[in-house]
């Protein structure tokens, strides 16, 4: 929590630190300017500018809950990018001005009294709610990047706190500040902080299909690492960076960072000040003080009032709330009338959670809310026919409840969305159990296939292991369950040179693509000969250490998608290729490790989306035929882009396994 309160503390800092500055140089030059004048009109811009950026933050959070989660997606990815686009504008902003900022200011001033109070009130209020109004926004998506609520939020309080205390200080002259390094060098914090602002956005735009290359995922260190170690946390707090992102993502947070830094730490140029303008005083019109005051709360108001009426549904569905607390889920709940309807889930507990609205008679899930932070609401659109419905409240470390049945009555209308009826572990048990035994099966392959590649060797007969090489690594390859499940021995029997300080000729390269290597770069048999006699080790003793590996029955939908992920990332960018140029080869070993996996899975998946399995089985067969028989070196680059939109099509069908099946009860 306190990583993800880094960013916001570091923004409430320095935006807080520009609003209390603007505020005090208003003060203080209508102070000497006109000193008899009251300072209401400056303290009035304030309180509408003030209204207006909070009620601007409460709007945003509520347009947002009321819209499905693709539209979700693109309303927090496109303000993300205009978040980014006001952000960068204010850092060169202010880098530029902030040694003259002050004349500026004074400027205004000047002319506004030439006005009266009316135009004073109105200089304070756009001074002010332009940062206020940015500050909101920036702070939002940052909240929304970090999907966690009370950190951001506390630390946004304490840097607008410590920011109050500092105005206060230097207003007083008992504080020296040297403003220009102040900003430059919060400027370099709050570029890192945007970049990954940058990044989620692109990264929700992509879960709303407005940009591509949401399968393209660079890295996913979920595998490697625990995502729930403090440095981790700390990292993604800090930067927004995720252990999992896509090539957009950290392509656009390298060009984003790398263009800005570069141009922050360029030396900015000068501007001149403008002429003086002639001063007068500063006089209020003919209605009372009170009518002033009101007109600035009101305003505001009113117009975020206008703007949650443009922007909030107006489909007219009933609307409901339930609450989750820390002794009870949803206890409240009374149900609503049949058909479409908008119910707000209120949690009132102290930890984030996943609610979901489920069926009675069967426990199939109709609608759900996955990390629902503490403190926060959020609303389904859900479909429901005539019956008895329940919600479950998984909030970690407080309680996993279901709350009293309700009855939903009346008329449906249209027919209502399937229900998903939900996955436990033991429903993966068997499947588990059977892909672990088909892995047994394949390993005793690969250990005989690996013999024979040592025997080869042993004999001198390079041309004939550079025959045995690819049937060991194909059998390998249909394993399909090379996540880190197998630990050491797996880096050992198929790890790549990419991130070994050797490279290529670093011990710690062994297995099947050193020898891979070897054989297609001239290495002779006496040096390849040990490094497959411990290949052929390696394999037999992860044959003896299978049944005591541990798995979990969970991972297995994740294999439906991710073994053909891995092709994509590793296969066909040539990134595993030592010399054999068996990309299409090994692409295609991988189908019949999916396909293995979707065998095991079937009766799961049929039961929820019958459609889906001969959809996929189609697209991989069409896969397969075009990967067959072909060597990706020797292929055109519009066959490689069929291969590639293939892929790509079964990937996407796909990705609906991990979700259709995921473990939601125990």
């Amino acid at each position: 929590m306190w990583a993800d309160a880094v960013p916001n503390l570091v923004i409430g800092l320095r935006e807080g630190l520009e609003i209390g500055l603007v505020v005090g140089i208003l003060l203080t030059t209508l102070r000497r300017v006109a000193p008899d004048r009251s300072v209401s009109p400056v303290w009035l811009g304030v309180l509408a500018a003030a209204v207006l950026s909070l009620g601007f933050g409460a709007v945003l959070t509520f347009s947002r809950a009321e819209l499905s989660l693709t539209a979700q997606a693109v309303f927090s990815g496109a303000l993300s990018l205009v978040a980014i686009v006001l952000v960068t504008w204010m850092i060169f902003w202010m880098r530029r001005t902030a040694r003259g900022l002050s004349g500026e200011l004074r400027d205004k001033v000047d002319q506004a009294l030439t006005v009266g109070a009316g135009a004073l009130a109105l200089t304070a209020f756009l001074s002010v709610a332009r940062e206020g109004l940015e500050t909101a926004l920036f702070l939002w998506t940052t909240v929304q990047a970090a999907n966690e609520t009370v950190g951001p939020l506390i630390g946004a309080a304490l840097g607008l706190g410590a920011a109050m205390v500092l105005c206060w200080l230097i207003m007083r002259s008992s504080l020296r500040l040297n403003l220009g390094v102040f900003f430059s060098r919060t400027a370099v914090l709050l570029v890192v902080i945007a970049a990954g602002v940058l990044a989620y956005g692109v990264g929700e735009l992509q879960i709303a299909g407005i940009l591509p290359g949401r399968t393209w995922a660079a890295f996913d260190l979920s595998q490697v690492i625990s995502t729930d170690s403090w440095w981790v946390s700390m990292v993604s707090g800090i930067t927004n960076l995720t252990p999992k992102m896509t090539w957009f993502q950290i392509v656009a947070y390298l060009c984003y960072g790398t263009v800005v830094l570069a141009a922050l730490l360029r030396k900015p140029g000068t501007e001149a000040a403008g002429p003086p303008v002639a001063r007068t005083r500063a006089r209020w019109g003919r209605l009372p003080r009170w009518a002033y005051v009101t007109a600035a709360v009101v305003a505001p108001l009113l117009v975020v009032g206008a703007f949650a009426l443009f922007t909030v549904s107006q489909s007219g569905r009933a609307g409901r709330q339930v609450t989750v607390t820390a002794t009870g889920c949803a206890t409240d709940w009374t149900g609503v009338p049949a058909g479409q309807s908008i119910i707000t889930v209120v949690n009132r507990s102290n930890h984030g959670g996943e609610i979901y609205l489920t069926r009675s008679t069967d426990g199939a899930v109709i609608g759900e809310i996955e990390g629902l932070g503490p403190g926060t609401r959020r609303s389904i659109a859900v479909d429901l026919t005539p019956g008895q419905y329940t919600w479950r409240c998984l909030v970690p470390g407080e309680l996993d409840q279901v709350s009293p049945a309700a009855a939903v009555s009346g008329d449906a209308g249209e027919p209502a969305v399937p229900a998903v009826v939900p996955v436990s572990d033991k429903d993966l048990a068997g499947p588990a159990a059977s892909y672990t035994a088909y892995i047994a099966d394949k390993l005793a392959t690969l250990a005989a296939q690996a013999d024979t590649l040592r025997a080869r060797l042993d004999a001198h007969d390079l041309a004939g292991a550079r025959t045995a090489w690819l049937p060991a690594q194909l059998t390998w390859e249909r394993i399909g369950a090379a996540y880190d499940r197998f630990g050491d021995l797996g880096q050992a029997i198929d790890g790549r040179p990419q991130g070994l300080p050797g490279g290529t000729a670093d011990p710690g390269f062994t297995g099947l693509h050193r020898i891979e290597f070897g054989l297609w770069h001239g290495q002779d048999s006496a040096q390849l000969a040990p490094i497959a006699t411990k290949l052929h080790a390696d394999v037999v003793t992860l044959q003896h250490t299978l049944p005591s590996i541990e798995t979990d029955p969970a991972d297995l939908p994740l294999r439906a998608h991710e073994i053909l992920e891995d092709a994509l990332r590793w296969h066909l960018t040539g990134l595993s290729d030592q010399g054999a140029d068996a990309a299409y080869a090994e692409t295609a070993a991988d189908v019949d490790a999916t396909n293995a996996v979707l065998d095991r899975l079937a009766d799961l998946v049929n039961d929820r989306e019958h459609d889906l399995i001969p959809k996929a089985r189609s697209e991989l067969t069409a896969l397969t035929q075009i990967l067959q028989g072909n060597k990706m070196d020797e292929t055109s680059l519009a066959d490689r882009q069929v291969v590639d939109s293939r892929l790509g099509e079964v990937l996407e069908t796909l990705s609906a396994i991990p979700a259709m099946l995921e473990v939601r009860a125990s």
